[in-house]
């Protein structure tokens, strides 16, 4: 009987660190700003072709994830090879995710995924977040409107 009483212990303590992990993973600093985005299908979707598959957007990007929207509803644990093209600086990052969620938004037109980036090298994520993180610097900087490209010229990240 004591036994059984530490073995649910254990498995709700690891249950637990689980969820902290999670909790820790969505409060990374996001950036809620639509970016194009150009996917790749690396498994989880035989019947269709990518000519078929059209999710153009992201949302709500952070440096552990983002949403995308597109035409077909995505299976979870789908791989995606995601290319981002941020807004503000122009630059392309290439990162690689796995559909956590999805959802339909206006059936047979649009659907959202929520995307986990995993496996994805370190120079892109590395880019994203100083991407994400002066963007944030320049909302809370730049009270008079001064165009992103030039706030950027002069503001980069420490390396």
């Amino acid at each position: 009987m004591k036994e059984k009483i530490i073995d649910k212990r254990e498995k709700k303590g690891k249950k637990d660190q689980e969820d902290l992990e999670k909790k820790a993973a969505r409060k990374a600093e996001r950036l809620d700003e639509e970016n194009q985005i150009n996917i790749k299908i690396l498994s989880g979707l035989t019947h269709l072709s990518n000519k078929e598959i059209s999710y153009n957007y992201s949302e709500d990007i952070s440096m552990t994830g983002t949403r995308i929207k597109g035409n077909v509803l995505l299976p979870i644990d789908t791989f995606l090879e995601i290319d981002l093209i941020l807004k503000n600086s122009k630059q392309k990052v290439t990162v690689f995710g796995k559909v956590k969620w999805s959802k339909v938004v206006e059936e047979g037109q649009t659907y959202e995924a929520g995307v986990e980036f995993v496996d994805t090298p370190d120079e892109s994520i590395k880019k994203l977040g100083d991407y994400i993180l002066s963007i944030n610097q320049y909302k809370e900087l730049n009270p008079v409107g001064v165009p992103y490209w030039i706030f950027e010229k002069f503001n980069k990240p420490p390396s």
